[in-house]
């Protein structure tokens, strides 16, 4: 379930109004003007009246500012918008029209909290009452009352959200692993994420050195048009130094993981990749006694920020992608080096409307990845990337590798992992189905643009992995977190 098309509408809007003022020096002026503006009335677009709208687009603004929506930041990089929250109909537990209505009311004796009353025709559950025990429930002798589940909840690969005492869903920042699945979930628009446009913006007004990167997602995403040299034109006229397509650093983190892979196997040690960071913080947060097991070669993001960063002391870096876990690997992992900000796909397009800048055709000729880099992205495309590179190496070690497509699968080899019953010798986790071409922010869905994609690829050249990092000085910079 996707978010309402108005709801995706004013999240964008709100973003390139954000955009604009701070590009015209005019967001602290001007700021309390946007909700009037976006939300003129006197009838509402949206929600019950103009004034809880207003509200909603103000909370946005926040978020769009890189602050939390409300008085209170638990520094978790997605937040729950509490005034578009509070329309959300759904209890946990509901009784439903199966209810007889019977004398015996085993449901009312069963719930020790005084949520349960007796009606008219159907027993009412009080839901500011209700602790979600769900005895009630089990007690009905006609499984008249069920368990609903509000999609953000729903959605959640590890159960990180809850409800508070008045129905509002709240995020349980250390059970949360950064995936962004509920934001998209939602049907209110309740749920979404801070951004980093306003600094970015600020970087390249004061004439900083700032360098865009993409990642590997992107190619295909636009269509079979926009290249990657689409990219890197779009974001000079935007002001950016230079530009790089991240598939470079897919190479990079192959060709390291495979020297990690390649000493693990030979010591009987197992290893899980490390470029996914909600995969990685799954394992942090829910499996912390595999910590140990997660490689610590860093992330393409992080490899081609470290190459920049290399080459010129001075330089910004700004990651561009579909994944909103990046802006966590940015503000909670904090490893030296790493991008400096992370912004999603319609947060740089917003940017780019700002300053009337937008992606046009252009020949396929900037190549700086070899396929497999550029393959990263897809499900099964890490794995494909270190065996190549171990070919390469000539390192002939017969490895499995389990492929874990998607939250609910990274879960199940996890699980064996702890509990030594892995049958292979390596995990590739991504928390999103189809890998990062499915991420929350992703521009179109994986499918509609799997023809551009392979299309695009299919054109590059076939560089070996270690022939293309020939290319860069590698002794500059360290490509492990520690």
């Amino acid at each position: 379930m996707y978010a309402d098309e108005n709801m995706i509408k004013i999240k964008h809007e709100v973003l390139y109004e954000v955009a604009k003022l701070a590009f015209a020096g005019e967001l602290e002026e001007k700021r309390d003007n946007i909700a009037m503006e976006l939300i003129p009335g006197p009838l509402p677009q949206f929600r019950c009246c103009i004034y809880k709208e207003r509200e909603i687009i103000r909370q946005r603004v926040r978020l769009a500012e890189g602050k939390a929506p409300g008085a209170v930041d638990d520094g978790n990089i997605i937040q729950v918008i509490s005034s578009a929250c509070e329309d959300c109909p759904i209890s946990s537990y509901t009784v439903t029209e199966n209810c007889q209505n019977c004398a015996g009311k085993a449901c009312i004796n069963a719930c020790k909290f005084g949520a349960i009353e007796r009606g008219r025709y159907r027993s009412h559950i009080d839901a500011s009452k209700c602790k979600e025990c769900g005895k009630c429930a089990k007690a009905c002798p006609y499984n008249a009352i069920a368990h609903l589940k509000r999609p953000c909840k729903f959605s959640c690969p590890v159960d990180a959200i809850k409800y508070n005492e008045y129905g509002i869903s709240v995020i349980d920042k250390n059970k949360c692993i950064r995936c962004g699945k509920c934001i998209h979930s939602c049907p209110f628009g309740a749920i979404a994420a801070k951004s980093y446009i306003v600094p970015v913006i600020e970087a390249l007004k004061s004439g900083k050195r700032v360098y865009a990167m993409a990642a590997p997602a992107t190619e295909g995403q636009f269509g079979a048009d926009i290249t990657m040299a689409s990219w890197k034109k779009a974001m000079k006229e935007l002001g950016f130094v230079d530009f790089y397509d991240v598939g470079l650093g897919g190479d990079m983190t192959a060709a390291y993981e495979a020297e990690e892979w390649a000493e693990a196997y030979k010591e009987g040690k197992k290893k899980v990749t490390s470029c996914c960071p909600a995969f990685v913080n799954m394992v942090r947060l829910h499996y912390p006694q595999l910590a140990d097991c997660v490689s610590t070669t860093v992330s393409p993001m992080c490899a081609v920020s470290r190459l920049v960063k290399a080459r010129d002391p001075e330089a910004i870096t700004v990651f561009i992608g579909p994944c909103l876990a990046k802006k966590s690997e940015v503000a909670d992992q904090k490893i030296e080096g790493n991008a400096d900000y992370v912004l999603t796909y319609s947060e740089i397009r917003a940017i780019m409307r700002a300053k009337n800048i937008s992606l046009e055709p252009c020949a396929n000729e900037e190549q700086i990845a070899s396929t497999y880099g550029k393959r990263f992205a897809n499900s099964g495309g890490v794995t494909a990337a270190v065996l190549q590179s171990l070919k390469e190496s000539e390192e002939n070690i017969d490895a499995k590798v389990c492929r874990a497509n998607g939250a609910a699968e990274c879960k199940k080899a996890l699980l064996l992992l702890r509990a030594a019953r892995l049958p292979e010798d390596f995990i590739e986790g991504m928390a999103c189905e189809g890998g990062c071409v499915g991420g929350p922010s992703a521009y179109s869905d994986q499918l509609a643009f799997k023809k551009d994609r392979d299309a695009l690829i299919s054109q590059a050249d076939n560089r070996g992995i270690h022939e293309n990092l020939k290319n860069y000085d590698m002794d500059s910079f360290s490509m492990h977190r520690e």
